[in-house]
Protein backbone atom coordinates (compact mmCIF):
# COMPACT_ATOMS: atom_id res chain seq x y z
CA UNK A 1 0.00 0.00 0.00
CA UNK A 2 2.72 2.31 0.98
CA UNK A 3 4.26 1.70 -2.52
CA UNK A 4 0.64 2.35 -4.10
CA UNK A 5 0.04 5.33 -2.68
CA UNK A 6 3.45 7.32 -3.24
CA UNK A 7 4.53 6.14 -6.78
CA UNK A 8 1.46 8.14 -7.50
CA UNK A 9 2.11 10.88 -5.30
CA UNK A 10 5.52 10.74 -7.32
CA UNK A 11 4.46 10.58 -10.60
CA UNK A 12 1.80 13.99 -9.74
CA UNK A 13 4.67 16.01 -8.47
CA UNK A 14 7.08 15.08 -11.26
CA UNK A 15 4.30 16.00 -13.99
CA UNK A 16 3.79 19.32 -11.95
CA UNK A 17 7.27 19.82 -11.94
CA UNK A 18 8.01 19.29 -15.10
CA UNK A 19 5.23 22.03 -16.05
CA UNK A 20 6.31 24.64 -14.05
CA UNK A 21 9.46 23.82 -16.38
CA UNK A 22 7.78 24.44 -19.22
CA UNK A 23 5.80 27.59 -18.67
CA UNK A 24 9.34 29.66 -16.58
CA UNK A 25 11.24 28.55 -19.86
CA UNK A 26 8.38 29.70 -22.25
CA UNK A 27 7.70 32.52 -19.93
CA UNK A 28 12.12 33.66 -19.99
CA UNK A 29 11.93 33.12 -23.51
CA UNK A 30 9.10 35.48 -24.61
CA UNK A 31 10.58 38.17 -22.56
CA UNK A 32 13.80 38.19 -23.93
CA UNK A 33 12.15 37.75 -27.50
CA UNK A 34 10.53 40.67 -26.31
CA UNK A 35 12.99 42.80 -25.04
CA UNK A 36 15.31 41.90 -27.99
CA UNK A 37 12.89 43.24 -30.63
CA UNK A 38 13.03 46.53 -28.72
CA UNK A 39 16.62 47.25 -28.97
CA UNK A 40 17.93 47.13 -31.88
CA UNK A 41 19.68 50.10 -31.23
CA UNK A 42 21.43 49.09 -28.06
CA UNK A 43 25.15 48.12 -28.09
CA UNK A 44 25.95 46.42 -24.46
CA UNK A 45 29.41 46.93 -23.57
CA UNK A 46 30.38 44.93 -20.32
CA UNK A 47 33.29 44.55 -18.38
CA UNK A 48 31.78 41.68 -15.68
CA UNK A 49 32.59 37.98 -16.25
CA UNK A 50 30.85 34.92 -14.31
CA UNK A 51 32.91 32.07 -13.31
CA UNK A 52 32.40 28.66 -11.15
CA UNK A 53 34.31 27.00 -8.57
CA UNK A 54 33.82 23.73 -7.30
CA UNK A 55 33.84 22.42 -3.57
CA UNK A 56 33.62 18.79 -2.93
CA UNK A 57 31.54 18.14 -6.02
CA UNK A 58 29.67 14.36 -6.54
CA UNK A 59 32.02 12.43 -8.27
CA UNK A 60 35.51 14.55 -7.04
CA UNK A 61 38.04 12.68 -5.55
CA UNK A 62 37.84 14.10 -1.50
CA UNK A 63 34.42 14.34 -1.27
CA UNK A 64 33.66 13.83 2.34
CA UNK A 65 31.61 10.32 3.17
CA UNK A 66 27.62 11.00 3.97
CA UNK A 67 28.13 15.40 3.60
CA UNK A 68 26.42 17.11 1.09
CA UNK A 69 28.64 18.39 -1.40
CA UNK A 70 29.22 22.15 -2.25
CA UNK A 71 28.79 23.75 -5.58
CA UNK A 72 29.89 27.44 -5.06
CA UNK A 73 28.32 30.13 -7.31
CA UNK A 74 30.89 32.92 -7.48
CA UNK A 75 30.63 35.63 -9.79
CA UNK A 76 33.66 37.73 -10.60
CA UNK A 77 33.33 41.43 -10.52
CA UNK A 78 35.20 43.43 -12.62
CA UNK A 79 34.59 47.21 -13.02
CA UNK A 80 35.64 50.28 -15.40
CA UNK A 81 35.96 53.74 -15.44
CA UNK A 82 32.98 55.58 -15.84
CA UNK A 83 34.95 58.24 -17.95
CA UNK A 84 35.32 55.67 -20.92
CA UNK A 85 31.25 56.58 -21.14
CA UNK A 86 32.10 59.60 -22.09
CA UNK A 87 34.70 58.66 -24.67
CA UNK A 88 31.60 56.25 -25.83
CA UNK A 89 29.75 59.34 -26.18
CA UNK A 90 32.06 60.97 -28.89
CA UNK A 91 32.12 57.90 -31.21
CA UNK A 92 30.22 59.15 -34.61
CA UNK A 93 26.45 57.69 -34.66
CA UNK A 94 26.41 57.19 -30.78
CA UNK A 95 23.03 58.84 -29.19
CA UNK A 96 23.21 58.06 -25.56
CA UNK A 97 25.25 56.41 -22.97
CA UNK A 98 23.67 54.65 -20.31
CA UNK A 99 26.17 53.71 -17.28
CA UNK A 100 25.59 50.98 -14.50
CA UNK A 101 27.18 49.59 -11.84
CA UNK A 102 26.01 45.89 -10.42
CA UNK A 103 27.41 44.85 -7.41
CA UNK A 104 26.68 41.45 -5.80
CA UNK A 105 25.06 41.84 -1.81
CA UNK A 106 27.57 41.00 0.89
CA UNK A 107 24.15 38.56 2.27
CA UNK A 108 24.57 34.79 0.56
CA UNK A 109 21.62 32.22 0.52
CA UNK A 110 22.15 28.88 0.11
CA UNK A 111 19.85 25.86 -1.22
CA UNK A 112 20.48 22.21 -1.82
CA UNK A 113 19.34 20.54 -5.09
CA UNK A 114 19.15 17.24 -6.35
CA UNK A 115 21.11 16.08 -9.52
CA UNK A 116 21.70 12.55 -11.39
CA UNK A 117 24.95 12.71 -9.53
CA UNK A 118 23.53 13.35 -6.46
CA UNK A 119 22.53 16.31 -3.87
CA UNK A 120 24.60 19.14 -3.52
CA UNK A 121 24.34 23.14 -1.93
CA UNK A 122 24.80 26.33 -4.38
CA UNK A 123 25.90 28.85 -2.60
CA UNK A 124 25.21 32.81 -4.42
CA UNK A 125 24.39 36.24 -3.41
CA UNK A 126 21.53 36.75 -1.94
CA UNK A 127 20.55 40.10 -4.38
CA UNK A 128 22.05 42.33 -6.77
CA UNK A 129 22.34 45.84 -6.58
CA UNK A 130 21.73 47.36 -9.72
CA UNK A 131 22.94 51.51 -9.93
CA UNK A 132 20.97 53.18 -12.22
CA UNK A 133 21.83 56.90 -13.92
CA UNK A 134 18.50 58.79 -13.11
CA UNK A 135 18.64 61.49 -15.81
CA UNK A 136 14.65 61.98 -16.80
CA UNK A 137 15.85 61.32 -20.69
CA UNK A 138 17.43 58.16 -19.85
CA UNK A 139 14.04 57.37 -18.15
CA UNK A 140 11.76 58.57 -20.68
CA UNK A 141 13.54 57.05 -23.68
CA UNK A 142 14.98 53.86 -22.58
CA UNK A 143 13.36 51.03 -20.64
CA UNK A 144 16.60 51.18 -17.75
CA UNK A 145 14.19 50.41 -15.01
CA UNK A 146 11.34 47.97 -14.35
CA UNK A 147 7.76 48.62 -15.45
CA UNK A 148 5.97 46.10 -13.51
CA UNK A 149 5.70 48.16 -10.43
CA UNK A 150 3.09 46.22 -7.72
CA UNK A 151 3.33 48.24 -5.08
CA UNK A 152 4.60 52.14 -4.34
CA UNK A 153 6.46 54.57 -7.12
CA UNK A 154 9.54 53.86 -9.32
CA UNK A 155 12.84 55.62 -9.07
CA UNK A 156 12.49 59.36 -10.73
CA UNK A 157 15.57 62.15 -11.65
CA UNK A 158 17.00 63.46 -8.67
CA UNK A 159 16.29 60.39 -6.09
CA UNK A 160 18.39 59.56 -3.96
CA UNK A 161 18.11 57.16 -0.19
CA UNK A 162 15.44 55.50 -1.97
CA UNK A 163 15.54 51.66 -3.65
CA UNK A 164 13.15 50.12 -5.75
CA UNK A 165 12.95 46.47 -4.75
CA UNK A 166 11.72 43.16 -6.38
CA UNK A 167 8.85 41.33 -4.98
CA UNK A 168 10.74 38.01 -4.39
CA UNK A 169 13.12 40.15 -1.88
CA UNK A 170 10.52 42.21 -0.55
CA UNK A 171 9.06 39.06 0.56
CA UNK A 172 12.08 37.59 2.25
CA UNK A 173 12.81 40.47 4.37
CA UNK A 174 9.34 41.19 5.18
CA UNK A 175 9.12 44.96 3.96
CA UNK A 176 6.88 46.80 2.24
CA UNK A 177 6.69 50.60 1.01
CA UNK A 178 7.78 53.15 3.05
CA UNK A 179 10.34 50.54 5.25
CA UNK A 180 13.65 51.00 5.72
CA UNK A 181 16.77 48.70 4.65
CA UNK A 182 20.40 48.19 5.31
CA UNK A 183 22.58 47.63 2.12
CA UNK A 184 26.07 47.88 2.95
CA UNK A 185 25.90 49.00 6.26
CA UNK A 186 23.70 52.35 5.22
CA UNK A 187 19.83 52.93 5.47
CA UNK A 188 17.44 53.14 2.52
CA UNK A 189 13.71 53.64 2.32
CA UNK A 190 11.65 51.37 -0.18
CA UNK A 191 9.49 53.57 -2.55
CA UNK A 192 8.46 50.85 -4.96
CA UNK A 193 8.57 47.45 -5.32
CA UNK A 194 8.43 45.32 -8.55
CA UNK A 195 7.59 42.16 -9.97
CA UNK A 196 10.18 40.11 -11.60
CA UNK A 197 8.43 37.36 -12.37
CA UNK A 198 6.22 38.91 -14.63
CA UNK A 199 9.02 39.35 -16.97
CA UNK A 200 10.35 35.90 -16.64
CA UNK A 201 12.64 36.67 -14.40
CA UNK A 202 11.69 34.28 -11.42
CA UNK A 203 15.11 33.68 -9.50
CA UNK A 204 16.62 37.42 -9.62
CA UNK A 205 16.79 39.09 -6.50
CA UNK A 206 17.92 42.48 -7.42
CA UNK A 207 17.80 46.11 -5.94
CA UNK A 208 17.78 49.26 -7.90
CA UNK A 209 18.84 52.62 -6.89
CA UNK A 210 20.83 55.85 -7.68
CA UNK A 211 23.92 55.01 -9.38
CA UNK A 212 26.20 57.50 -7.40
CA UNK A 213 24.19 55.87 -3.84
CA UNK A 214 24.86 52.64 -5.56
CA UNK A 215 28.68 53.62 -6.08
CA UNK A 216 29.42 54.92 -2.69
CA UNK A 217 27.42 52.42 -0.60
CA UNK A 218 29.73 49.93 -2.26
CA UNK A 219 33.28 52.13 -2.12
CA UNK A 220 32.80 51.63 -5.63
CA UNK A 221 33.18 55.98 -6.83
CA UNK A 222 34.05 56.96 -10.31
CA UNK A 223 33.42 53.04 -11.68
CA UNK A 224 30.67 51.19 -13.02
CA UNK A 225 29.76 47.44 -14.73
CA UNK A 226 28.29 47.94 -18.05
CA UNK A 227 27.27 50.68 -20.35
CA UNK A 228 24.06 50.94 -22.52
CA UNK A 229 24.98 52.27 -25.40
CA UNK A 230 22.22 53.42 -28.20
CA UNK A 231 23.22 54.15 -31.61
CA UNK A 232 21.19 56.78 -33.89
CA UNK A 233 19.39 54.43 -35.77
CA UNK A 234 19.20 50.91 -36.28
CA UNK A 235 20.72 50.60 -39.54
CA UNK A 236 23.32 46.78 -39.34
CA UNK A 237 26.00 49.18 -40.63
CA UNK A 238 25.98 51.65 -38.30
CA UNK A 239 25.57 49.02 -35.21
CA UNK A 240 28.35 47.05 -36.58
CA UNK A 241 30.19 50.14 -36.85
CA UNK A 242 30.17 51.70 -33.53
CA UNK A 243 30.77 48.08 -32.28
CA UNK A 244 33.69 47.50 -34.09
CA UNK A 245 35.00 50.83 -33.09
CA UNK A 246 34.24 49.91 -29.05
CA UNK A 247 36.27 46.65 -29.26
CA UNK A 248 39.16 48.03 -31.18
CA UNK A 249 39.29 51.09 -28.53
CA UNK A 250 38.71 48.91 -25.14
CA UNK A 251 39.93 45.42 -26.01
CA UNK A 252 38.88 44.80 -22.42
CA UNK A 253 34.82 45.28 -22.91
CA UNK A 254 32.68 42.67 -24.06
CA UNK A 255 30.51 44.03 -26.94
CA UNK A 256 27.26 42.75 -27.72
CA UNK A 257 24.95 44.13 -30.92
CA UNK A 258 21.32 42.94 -31.90
CA UNK A 259 22.46 40.44 -33.65
CA UNK A 260 24.71 38.73 -30.99
CA UNK A 261 21.58 38.76 -28.86
CA UNK A 262 19.41 37.03 -31.38
CA UNK A 263 22.42 34.21 -31.58
CA UNK A 264 22.68 33.94 -27.80
CA UNK A 265 17.99 33.58 -27.90
CA UNK A 266 18.46 31.02 -30.77
CA UNK A 267 20.93 28.95 -28.20
CA UNK A 268 19.19 29.52 -25.39
CA UNK A 269 16.40 28.24 -27.33
CA UNK A 270 17.84 25.00 -28.37
CA UNK A 271 18.89 24.48 -24.91
CA UNK A 272 15.22 25.00 -23.52
CA UNK A 273 14.18 22.95 -26.18
CA UNK A 274 16.54 20.15 -25.28
CA UNK A 275 16.33 20.12 -21.57
CA UNK A 276 12.29 19.64 -22.27
CA UNK A 277 12.75 17.13 -24.19
CA UNK A 278 15.08 14.74 -21.52
CA UNK A 279 12.33 15.89 -19.04
CA UNK A 280 9.34 14.46 -20.90
CA UNK A 281 11.39 11.85 -21.87
CA UNK A 282 12.21 10.91 -18.43
CA UNK A 283 8.40 11.57 -17.29
CA UNK A 284 7.66 8.88 -19.52
CA UNK A 285 10.03 6.56 -18.41
CA UNK A 286 8.92 7.34 -15.06
CA UNK A 287 5.31 6.40 -16.05
CA UNK A 288 6.40 3.09 -17.43
CA UNK A 289 8.00 2.24 -14.58
CA UNK A 290 5.26 3.11 -11.97
CA UNK A 291 2.81 0.97 -13.80
CA UNK A 292 5.05 -1.76 -13.76
CA UNK A 293 5.94 -1.54 -10.12
CA UNK A 294 2.22 -0.93 -8.86
CA UNK A 295 1.79 -3.88 -11.10
CA UNK A 296 4.05 -6.09 -9.00
CA UNK A 297 3.05 -4.00 -5.88
CA UNK A 298 -0.51 -5.61 -6.56
CA UNK A 299 0.78 -9.30 -7.63
CA UNK A 300 2.80 -9.17 -4.46
CA UNK A 301 0.34 -8.25 -2.15
CA UNK A 302 -2.32 -10.81 -3.83
CA UNK A 303 0.37 -13.69 -3.45
CA UNK A 304 0.57 -12.31 0.65
CA UNK A 305 -2.70 -12.32 1.32
CA UNK A 306 -3.41 -15.72 -0.43
CA UNK A 307 -1.02 -17.80 1.36
CA UNK A 308 -1.42 -16.09 4.37
CA UNK A 309 -5.25 -17.01 4.34
CA UNK A 310 -4.22 -20.77 3.31
CA UNK A 311 -1.89 -21.07 6.15
CA UNK A 312 -4.85 -19.66 8.23
CA UNK A 313 -7.21 -22.34 7.01
CA UNK A 314 -5.17 -25.34 7.75
CA UNK A 315 -4.27 -23.97 11.45
CA UNK A 316 -7.94 -23.66 12.04
CA UNK A 317 -9.13 -26.89 10.26
CA UNK A 318 -10.38 -28.66 13.59
CA UNK A 319 -12.06 -25.35 14.55
CA UNK A 320 -13.73 -25.43 11.03
CA UNK A 321 -15.21 -28.88 11.95
CA UNK A 322 -16.68 -27.26 15.13
CA UNK A 323 -18.59 -24.61 13.25
CA UNK A 324 -19.98 -27.39 10.95
CA UNK A 325 -20.46 -29.79 13.26
CA UNK A 326 -23.05 -26.69 15.60
CA UNK A 327 -24.46 -25.73 12.05
CA UNK A 328 -22.31 -23.49 10.20
CA UNK A 329 -23.13 -23.59 6.86
CA UNK A 330 -20.72 -23.08 3.71
CA UNK A 331 -21.74 -19.95 3.13
CA UNK A 332 -21.54 -18.90 6.90
CA UNK A 333 -17.82 -20.55 7.05
CA UNK A 334 -16.63 -18.72 3.78
CA UNK A 335 -18.09 -15.75 4.23
CA UNK A 336 -16.07 -15.49 7.97
CA UNK A 337 -12.80 -16.52 6.47
CA UNK A 338 -13.64 -13.82 3.65
CA UNK A 339 -14.18 -11.04 6.10
CA UNK A 340 -11.30 -11.84 7.93
CA UNK A 341 -8.85 -11.40 5.02
CA UNK A 342 -10.35 -8.25 3.92
CA UNK A 343 -9.77 -6.59 7.68
CA UNK A 344 -6.25 -7.82 7.33
CA UNK A 345 -5.85 -6.31 4.18
CA UNK A 346 -7.53 -2.88 5.09
CA UNK A 347 -4.94 -2.67 8.65
CA UNK A 348 -2.51 -3.54 6.76
CA UNK A 349 -3.25 -1.23 4.01
CA UNK A 350 -4.25 1.88 6.71
CA UNK A 351 -0.24 0.99 8.00
CA UNK A 352 0.85 0.80 4.20
CA UNK A 353 -0.70 4.22 3.62
CA UNK A 354 0.48 6.05 6.64
CA UNK A 355 3.87 4.86 6.10
CA UNK A 356 3.53 6.11 2.37
CA UNK A 357 2.53 9.67 3.84
CA UNK A 358 5.37 9.83 5.40
CA UNK A 359 7.28 8.45 3.39
CA UNK A 360 5.94 9.56 -0.42
CA UNK A 361 9.62 11.92 -1.10
CA UNK A 362 11.59 8.96 -0.03
CA UNK A 363 9.88 6.04 -1.71
CA UNK A 364 8.84 8.01 -4.99
CA UNK A 365 12.81 9.44 -5.23
CA UNK A 366 13.75 5.93 -4.71
CA UNK A 367 11.88 3.67 -6.80
CA UNK A 368 11.46 5.97 -9.64
CA UNK A 369 14.21 7.81 -12.24
CA UNK A 370 15.34 11.24 -11.50
CA UNK A 371 13.38 13.95 -13.38
CA UNK A 372 16.79 16.40 -13.88
CA UNK A 373 15.21 20.17 -14.22
CA UNK A 374 18.62 22.05 -15.05
CA UNK A 375 18.60 23.58 -18.40
CA UNK A 376 22.60 23.94 -18.23
CA UNK A 377 25.34 25.67 -17.19
CA UNK A 378 23.77 29.72 -15.62
CA UNK A 379 23.91 32.01 -18.26
CA UNK A 380 23.83 35.72 -18.40
CA UNK A 381 21.77 38.16 -20.58
CA UNK A 382 22.44 41.81 -20.63
CA UNK A 383 19.14 44.02 -21.33
CA UNK A 384 17.97 47.61 -21.14
CA UNK A 385 16.79 46.00 -17.40
CA UNK A 386 20.44 45.54 -16.42
CA UNK A 387 22.33 42.32 -16.12
CA UNK A 388 19.58 39.45 -14.96
CA UNK A 389 19.29 35.46 -15.07
CA UNK A 390 17.23 34.32 -17.04
CA UNK A 391 16.49 31.47 -15.05
CA UNK A 392 18.87 29.14 -16.88
CA UNK A 393 19.71 26.25 -14.51
CA UNK A 394 16.70 27.60 -11.60
CA UNK A 395 15.13 25.01 -10.09
CA UNK A 396 11.22 23.87 -9.73
CA UNK A 397 10.59 22.26 -6.49
CA UNK A 398 8.08 19.47 -6.73
CA UNK A 399 6.17 18.26 -3.37
CA UNK A 400 4.80 14.94 -3.15
CA UNK A 401 1.18 15.58 -1.65
CA UNK A 402 -0.77 12.60 -1.33
CA UNK A 403 -4.15 12.63 -3.27
CA UNK A 404 -7.48 12.21 -1.18
CA UNK A 405 -8.37 9.89 -4.38
CA UNK A 406 -5.16 8.21 -4.12
CA UNK A 407 -6.11 7.41 -0.41
CA UNK A 408 -9.49 6.12 -1.02
CA UNK A 409 -8.74 4.01 -4.16
CA UNK A 410 -6.04 2.74 -1.91
CA UNK A 411 -8.36 1.06 0.56
CA UNK A 412 -10.60 0.70 -2.06
CA UNK A 413 -7.73 -1.89 -3.49
CA UNK A 414 -7.12 -3.25 -0.58
CA UNK A 415 -10.60 -4.64 0.20
CA UNK A 416 -10.55 -5.82 -3.26
CA UNK A 417 -7.37 -7.89 -2.58
CA UNK A 418 -8.18 -9.01 0.63
CA UNK A 419 -11.49 -10.73 -0.89
CA UNK A 420 -9.88 -12.01 -3.79
CA UNK A 421 -6.73 -12.83 -1.84
CA UNK A 422 -8.94 -15.35 0.60
CA UNK A 423 -11.38 -16.37 -1.88
CA UNK A 424 -9.62 -19.43 -2.85
CA UNK A 425 -8.89 -20.30 1.17
CA UNK A 426 -12.72 -19.59 2.06
CA UNK A 427 -13.71 -21.47 -0.34
CA UNK A 428 -11.72 -24.53 0.48
CA UNK A 429 -12.46 -24.21 3.84
CA UNK A 430 -15.81 -24.26 3.40
CA UNK A 431 -15.61 -27.22 1.53
CA UNK A 432 -13.80 -29.04 4.79
CA UNK A 433 -15.79 -32.07 5.51
CA UNK A 434 -16.60 -31.77 9.40
CA UNK A 435 -15.19 -35.10 10.35
CA UNK A 436 -12.22 -34.55 8.60
CA UNK A 437 -11.57 -31.38 10.27
CA UNK A 438 -12.50 -32.77 13.64
CA UNK A 439 -9.89 -35.69 13.00
CA UNK A 440 -7.28 -33.67 11.91
CA UNK A 441 -3.46 -32.85 13.94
Amino acid sequence: MAIMVSIPAGIMANQEATQNLTENYNNTISAMGEQINTTATLIECSAASTQFNRTDFPGFPGLPSGSAPLFRFEREEVYINETIGDEIATIEGVKDVVPFIEVSSEETTSETMNSPRGSFTMSRPLYTITGVCLNSTFIEDYSILPTNITSGDPLTEGDSGVVLMSLNLSEYYGVVVGDEVEIYGESFTVVGIYNSAAQGFTGARTVYMNITDAQTVTDNIGNVSRFDVYAENSTSTLITKIATVIEAAYPELSVTTYEDRLANLENTQEMYTQTLNNAESTLSQTQTVATQEILIAVAATSLIIFFVMLYTVRERTKEIGVLKAIGFSNWNVMSQFMLEGTLISLMAGAVGIAIGSIGAPFLSSLLLPHISLFGGSQGRFQSNFGSVNPGIGSTTVATNVLDPQIILLAFGVAVLLGALGSLYPAWRAARTSPMEALRYE
